[in-house]
């Protein structure tokens, strides 16, 4: 049963965003995918709170601020959503549980520096080469000098960049209505799916 948690210290980075659409693809596929949220804010929660009945399934899962807890059996995909400021004894948990771990980041000097301290302690706690650690980059235009930035920056982590992804209102529509780019007829969301198409893969090795 793969778990994916989605976790970056700063507030803002499109952690909900990532969390959402992982749970959405796996659910394309026919998975039974379940979604925590443990941060306080409940944003995936409320997201699925809003998913219509006709959309593929996706179940939320019982982990509060203040308590990891194994999802039940019949899962066989799991999403967790974390908060910023992630630490201590909850984000050891979170290490020790996760698959895979993705970081969103995007292209402010103020998030990059606080995702360094993350990353270092991040690779300290990783036993084994697991869990397996990638970065997204979130509300990137790719023409642009911060895109170049980003690059430079994330390549100095050592770690792989599974994808980027562009601002648009989509995100924010889809979002309002508990669906996500592989919930819509893919003509809708072209750019975005191609977009999604290294994280996917990524994600299914």
């Amino acid at each position: 049963m793969p778990v994916v948690v989605v976790a970056n210290p700063k507030g803002g980075v499109g952690k909900s965003t990532l969390s959402t659409h992982i749970a959405g693809y796996w659910a394309r596929q026919g998975h039974a995918v379940m979604l925590g949220d443990v941060d306080r804010q409940q944003s995936s929660r409320l997201w699925l709170g809003l998913r219509p009945e006709a959309a593929r399934p996706i179940s939320t899962w019982e982990a509060g601020p203040d308590l990891i807890v194994k999802p039940p059996k019949g899962t066989t995909h799991v999403v967790l959503d974390t908060p910023g400021g992630l630490h201590g004894w909850r984000f050891k948990d979170v290490v020790k549980l996760a698959d895979k771990l993705i970081v969103p980041l995007q292209a402010s000097i103020f998030d990059m520096y606080a995702t360094r301290a993350f990353v270092d302690e991040l690779l300290e706690q990783r036993k084994h080469g697991k869990p397996d650690i990638g970065v997204v980059g979130m509300r990137v235009d790719g023409r642009t000098i911060a895109f170049d930035k980003l690059t430079e920056f994330v390549e100095s982590l050592g770690l792989p960049v599974l994808g980027h992804l562009r601002d648009t209102q989509n995100y924010v529509h889809l979002a309002a209505r508990g669906l996500t780019v592989f919930d819509v007829a893919p003509g809708r969301v072209e750019k975005d799916l191609a977009q999604w198409e290294g994280i996917c893969q990524w994600l299914d090795q």
